[in-house]
């Protein structure tokens, strides 16, 4: 049973991998994401895509992971103390796009499936995932659709999934330091079994297959506005938020280097490019000081 259902969860997450590389390339004529496959010494692998240097994709990454091992680093086991002294399993798609267009913003996506066994008991199972959106010169129509998009994929599950899915994410992607949220939210969940097996993956599907949905009419809006310096320089400044947040707070990013993960597809997320300015505040009633308005917990559907 238990091959089973992992191989289920293999087969949709490389064919999600495919689609998803097909779509985006749809975006991008002439530019193509080179795959590199790799090999896990503590057990399993991968397969990563990289799209740099496009036109309209400045680096992207859309990454298939499959690893395995006998003992949990303790990112893991700090939050689920249960899975110490268990064979663990986990697989999964990551990806982040870094449009070079600043009026185009950057978007994240993961789902991913992990399941820890011992002898003689019941395995510990769950999935994950979710999806969110950082502008750098948000358009209201874009993160209203992004959101609908997202409830959309919640609402055959219940409707206090989106509620709940929606909050997780604005808790979340949350920099303490800076107090601001990263983006415009979507959706985040962890730990999800609920309903069993085929409820939590059709789920997990839901979100994966939405992801796409929400995003490419969004890049397919913004990725030939005219833009200048000064925008550019404003996307590079706010693409180092994003990089203090996947350094210091992203669980995934700790799992992976702390398991012993492959470094290069771990950091596929970061930037290419991003800056730092010193104590930097944007000029009053410019569109820059509009992006904070966007930087909290809203509620975009009311």
């Amino acid at each position: 049973m238990h091959s089973d259902m992992l191989e289920k969860v293999k087969a949709y997450l490389l064919d999600l991998q495919d689609d998803i590389c097909r779509q985006l390339e749809a975006e991008d004529p002439g530019h193509h994401f080179v795959e590199d496959s790799w090999v896990r010494q503590e057990g399993g692998g991968g397969r990563s895509r990289v799209l740099e240097i496009g036109k309209v994709i400045e680096k992207g990454g859309v990454n298939f992971s499959h690893v395995f091992g006998n003992t949990l680093p303790p990112s893991a086991t700090a939050h689920r103390p249960e899975l110490a002294g268990r064979k663990w399993q986990a697989m999964g798609v990551s990806l982040v796009i870094h449009p070079r267009n600043p009026h185009a913003p950057t978007s994240h996506a993961n789902v991913r499936f992990f399941i820890a066994e011992k002898e003689n008991e019941d395995p510990v199972w769950w999935f994950g995932g979710g999806f969110d959106l950082t502008p750098y010169y948000p358009v209201k129509d874009d993160v209203l659709l992004w959101h609908r998009m997202a409830k959309e994929a919640c609402t055959p599950f219940g409707d206090d999934i989106y509620p709940r899915f929606k909050e997780w994410c604005d808790e979340y992607f949350y920099l303490k330091h800076r107090n601001e949220t990263r983006g415009v939210g979507g959706l985040f969940f962890d730990d999800f079994s609920e309903g069993g097996f085929d409820n939590a993956f059709a789920l997990m599907r839901s979100v994966g297959d939405h992801y796409i949905k929400a995003y490419r009419p969004i890049l397919n809006a913004r990725k030939d506005d005219a833009y200048d310096e000064r925008e550019r320089d404003f996307q590079l400044y706010r693409r180092g938020r994003y990089v203090e947040f996947n350094l210091v707070f992203d669980r995934g990013t700790l799992f992976g280097l702390q398991s012993g993960g492959r470094t290069e597809s771990i950091l596929m997320s970061l930037p290419p490019l991003a800056s730092w300015r010193y104590d930097w505040q944007p000029e009053a009633g410019s569109r820059e000081a509009e992006l904070e308005n966007y930087l909290k917990p809203t509620e975009w559907l009311g």
